[in-house]
């Protein structure tokens, strides 16, 4: 992420929220983001793992890329074993040619792509790959919808529907959409919610009264076992650099 990014710089705070709330990736955007078989793989923008943990016993090697100290705290917790380093889209503190894909959860929207993308084409070998994921709530469904509402009323954003656009350095990207549902207790929505960036940067009355009636709109729809069924569509893009093609 930019580091001059003022909602970035405050992932930090809401690091066990994050981890506690936000949902994993499906199996299958996972399998297809690995179809190219890469051994060696950097974790950009790693939070606190969700994509790692996946990769972990796939490949032959991660090494998780991580701005914020909280976060890199609260990844080490959950996966001790591996290299979580210091670094940002811009700036990847590894080897020219080291490695085989470059892969980016819920991230590759707060880096500069014009710095970022040659970065990232540095770090690859010429028959590299950069892969990016997200996790975007479907708006299609009702209670999905009113939750955005919700969001709005507070001035803060839904998931914004970001599409990425590369440059010249790779090829033009490929591009899968599953949805599918996380099925979450209640309490985990709220800190879904409550690990948005735009979120963490709302005044403290603010941020409790939204979470509040968060909480509320997710009870509603909990199920007997008090759960929230939540629905997602995984978005995966990937694309080769241009060297993979000479």
């Amino acid at each position: 992420m930019p580091a001059n990014d003022p909602h970035g710089r405050r992932f930090g705070e809401a690091a066990q929220a994050y981890e506690r709330g936000r949902p994993d990736y499906p199996p299958a955007v996972v399998d297809w983001l690995l179809e190219w078989a890469p051994r060696r793989v950097v974790d950009l923008g790693a939070g606190t793992g969700k994509l790692t943990r996946d990769l972990v016993g796939r490949v032959e090697s991660v090494v998780a890329v991580e701005p914020d100290a909280g976060m890199r705290a609260a990844f080490a917790q959950v996966l001790p074993d591996v290299v979580a380093v210091p670094g940002t889209g811009e700036r990847i503190p590894l080897p020219d040619a080291s490695a085989d894909a470059v892969l980016a959860s819920q991230a590759w929207h707060w880096v500069d792509p014009d710095r970022a993308e040659p970065e990232v084409a540095r770090v690859l070998v010429p028959s590299g790959y950069l892969g990016l994921v997200w996790n975007d709530r479907d708006e299609t469904d009702p209670w999905i919808a009113r939750l955005s509402e919700l969001l709005e009323e507070f001035g803060t954003s839904p998931d914004a529907g970001y599409r990425p656009i590369l440059g010249t350095l790779f090829t033009p990207m490929e591009v899968v959409e599953i949805p599918w549902t996380h099925v979450a207790p209640v309490d985990a929505v709220v800190d879904m919610i409550a690990s948005r960036s735009y979120v963490i940067a709302l005044a403290e009355a603010d941020q409790r009264t939204l979470l509040d009636r968060v909480r509320a709109h997710a009870r509603n729809a909990a199920t007997a076992s008090g759960e929230v069924p939540v629905r997602y569509v995984a978005r995966g893009y990937r694309a080769r650099t241009r060297a993979a093609q000479g």
